[in-house]
């Protein structure tokens, strides 16, 4: 699944194409993805100027005109590609079959924005404005000033689940995901297996500050490339080349040599190094 650092590198190739523009047509060529759309969906959209296009962890939100809120969320291997350009350096051969281009937007300045999922684990939500949403209880953002050492070890105190499985908690670090996960406990030698809430307070803070690196590296190399993903331009991200341990299982640790361990968390695989992690 993409996560928060790949959905930031396609928010900023819409950005210029899609903001400050307005929605001259909406198709939709099936009724629903993950979920059914709106049923006034077309209705909704279709007029209306994306005013901004933001993002909440994983989900791209784009504000309209008429202050509906809608919600973009990649799924499996949701993709947007802006006129059909497929450009840059591919790591995998990644074809778009044109059969599972879902949803076309065209805007005012021309751009067609095709929206393509294989898998359908994708979904587009309008929120009216004043309605709740999926979004409201999540956790503060890796990058943000809010995600901080003592704000962490709030969030932690008394958990007795493994670090790995309170990371991926949603309400405690927005936008936070298994690749990402397991490379900051790596950078943190701190052991996945250990409990959240028996942490020291150095520990934290060092977590802390390798969570905001390895995000703010991924968003800089253009997000990781794993399975489905691809960027708006049909370039996938290159950070892969950079992993310490995700999906490097048997592998040398680049530190010590050992051989990269995996086990499974909560139905995740979790890689890291158990003699550097302990």
């Amino acid at each position: 699944m993409p996560e928060l650092p790949e959905v930031e590198t396609v928010r900023r190739g819409l950005t210029p194409v899609m903001e400050g523009f307005v929605f001259d047509q909406v198709i939709l060529n099936r009724p629903n993805l993950r979920f059914p759309f709106d049923p006034k969906f077309v209705e909704r959209v279709q007029g209306q100027t994306l005013e901004r296009l933001g993002r909440r962890a994983k989900f791209m939100i784009a504000e309209l005109s008429s202050g509906d809120r809608l919600f973009l969320h990649l799924g499996m291997s949701g993709r947007f590609t802006i006129d059909e350009r497929v450009q840059g350096e591919f790591v995998h051969n990644h074809d778009t079959n044109p059969k599972h281009d879902h949803v076309h937007f065209l805007m005012s300045n021309g751009s067609r924005v095709t929206y393509n999922d294989p898998r359908r684990f994708g979904f587009m939500e309008l929120i009216a404005p004043g309605e709740p949403s999926r979004i409201d209880h999540l956790g503060p953002e890796p990058l943000s000033n809010e995600l901080s050492g003592p704000t962490l070890r709030a969030a932690f105190k008394g958990k007795k689940a493994n670090i790995k499985s309170a990371l991926l908690d949603q309400r405690v670090i927005a936008g936070l995901g298994n690749i990402y996960v397991c490379e900051a406990l790596y950078r943190s030698k701190i052991s996945p297996r250990r409990m959240a809430g028996r942490l020291k307070t150095k520990e934290i803070e060092t977590l802390v500050g390798h969570i905001k690196d390895v995000i703010a590296e991924a968003i800089e190399a253009g997000g990781s490339s794993l399975r489905d993903f691809a960027n708006t331009e049909g370039g996938l991200g290159y950070f892969q080349h950079s992993f310490d341990v995700y999906g490097r299982e048997g592998e040398p640790c680049k530190v010590c040599a050992a051989p990269i361990q995996r086990l499974v968390q909560s139905g995740r695989s979790t890689f890291y190094c158990k003699a550097c992690q302990g």
